[in-house]
């Protein structure tokens, strides 16, 4: 069966950086388990492996406009330091949920200067070139309750 929209995928990966260190991989571990067009990956990966097969293998270079999108400088702000009410010694590097105009957002802290600290809610991969190493292990059809979910149920998936 080939990979299509619908289909539930199992893939086992390696994700390099540009300057060749690894960044996340599923080695060791269970295959990676999506449902094939329900967004549940980046867009540049999800394209490249639509209508490959179980024991594919193959090398996936994503820009970043269709991964994690690229860098915006107005998503890195300041904030007063007694905006983090209840922690008492704000570091970089340490990440929270903030209110934003649309619900809750991920920032990290970058820099803590005097009464000053620095937010960047920008995935941490935004920007970046992202190279995939991938071997798909299985395509299956998704049943009724895995698309009515959006997501992939069972080994590798999803647990309710």
């Amino acid at each position: 069966m080939q990979i299509a929209d619908k289909s539930v995928v199992l893939m086992h990966y390696t994700l390099t950086n540009e300057k060749g260190e690894v960044l996340d991989s599923s080695a060791g571990s269970e295959p990676l388990a999506y449902l094939h067009g329900g967004g549940n990956i980046i867009p540049g990966l999800e394209n490249a492996l639509t209508g490959k097969k179980a024991g594919d293998k193959l090398k996936v270079t994503v820009q970043p406009q269709d991964g994690y999108g690229l860098r915006d400088d107005s998503l890195v702000q300041q904030v007063p330091r007694r905006a983090f009410q209840g922690v008492a010694d704000v570091k970089p590097g340490m990440s929270f949920t903030a209110d934003g105009p649309q619900g809750p957002v991920r920032v990290t802290v970058t820099k803590v200067l005097g009464d000053m600290v620095t937010v960047d809610s920008n995935h941490a991969l935004a920007g970046e070139v992202l190279n995939f190493d991938v071997e798909i292990t299985e395509v299956r059809e998704a049943s009724q309750e895995e698309l009515d979910h959006g997501h992939v149920h069972g080994a590798g998936g999803h647990h309710h």
